[in-house]
């Protein structure tokens, strides 16, 4: 299991770091883990994250209760 950093994952997703730090409180973004205060990804993870992201059109929506957010 490879751990990665907040920065770490931003740059593997392709946004800033606070973006993420943002998600997080939203409840938004990839699922991640708490190693004592320290905020971790596990690579995979986020991989699995970004597959679910995979749309054809802009209509298709990840949540159906977001959609009109």
């Amino acid at each position: 299991m490879k751990l990665l950093t907040n920065d770490e994952t931003a740059k593997l997703i392709g946004l800033k770091s606070n973006t993420l730090e943002v998600w997080r409180w939203q409840g938004k973004g990839p699922v991640y883990r708490k190693v004592g205060r320290l905020v971790r990804y596990v690579e995979s993870d986020v991989l699995a994250w970004l597959d679910d992201q995979t749309r054809q059109n802009t209509s298709q929506y990840a949540n159906p209760s977001t959609a009109s957010a």
